[in-house]
């Protein structure tokens, strides 16, 4: 039994209200969004407490990136505060934190979640889909999946090709497929903000499924692309190992629009805890 599976077999007792409101409201604000102080496991029991009880939601997992798109963009912005759950996908996001004084328990990427959410998922039997990714990337993703968790029910996968989102009958294709799978856990993996946008407008359709926005964490778990090395990943450098195998799709995200706003970032929470 893996360690997400030995702690979601322990029985618990069902919070009383107080204890619930408690919890909800254990977050901090870091560049004009919410982030919930949680750990990996307790995103995990909180997703499948939800499917128990036949409840769906939303998991963002925010990160430099995506908080410089919300400060430029309001509707953005609502979006993520929308989301039912919202990780830091992000050590700046982390440092940001701690600068305040509400410091984060850990950072959680999507990468990490797409593997400790399946491992719960193969634990209770719930239907997972994988959403992204070029074509065949989902197929290898389910395949390393299943092949690490025996039991995981994969109820589809999808590559929908670029554009879809505004093709009607394309975007009907891909909801259809969705639908008649009828998964409880479907990872999208198609970046921020068109996969937020997508789970926006799929949510009612499926209203006892969780979405997770999860970037590239379909072609890592693929092994299609490769993840930075772990002691990079806890010093904050993973932005630096992706640069170096991507320099031309990232170098202006990272190094022009990313950088600046972190360093702002860190130096306002900095100041705001010196005179707080």
């Amino acid at each position: 039994m893996g360690r997400i599976q030995s702690l979601l077999a322990i029985p618990r007792q069902r919070p009383a209200p107080e204890q619930t409101v408690r919890r909800r409201r254990r977050r901090v604000s870091v560049a004009g969004i919410e982030v919930d102080r949680l750990t990996e496991i307790q995103v995990v029991d909180r997703v499948v407490t939800a499917l128990r009880r036949g409840r769906g939601g939303h998991v963002i997992t925010p990160n430099v990136d995506i908080c410089r798109a919300c400060s430029r963009n309001s509707e953005l912005r609502a979006l993520v505060l929308k989301a039912d759950l919202a990780v830091a996908d992000g050590m700046p996001l982390v440092w940001a934190a701690r600068l305040l004084g509400r410091p984060l328990p850990a950072r959680i990427t999507g990468a990490e979640l797409i593997w400790s959410l399946s491992e719960a998922a193969a634990f209770y039997r719930l239907p997972i889909y994988l959403l992204g990714g070029p074509p065949g990337v989902a197929d290898r993703a389910a395949t390393a999946l299943c092949e690490r968790y025996p039991g995981l029910i994969v109820a589809g996968v999808d590559a929908p090709t670029p554009g879809f989102e505004t093709d009607p009958e394309r975007f009907e294709q891909m909801r259809r497929a969705l639908l008649d799978a009828n998964p409880l856990l479907v990872f999208v993996g198609l970046g921020f903000p068109k996969q937020d946008l997508l789970i926006d407008r799929l949510r009612a359709d499926l209203p006892a499924t969780w979405f997770v926005g999860c970037g590239s964490a379909i072609a890592f778990a693929a092994g299609s692309v490769r993840r930075a090395p772990h002691w990079m990943r806890d010093h904050g450098l993973e932005w630096l190992y992706r640069l170096s195998t991507e320099p031309n799709r990232l170098a202006r995200r990272y190094l022009i629009d990313d950088l600046p706003f972190a360093l702002r970032l860190l130096l306002v929470c900095a100041v705001r805890r010196l005179f707080t």
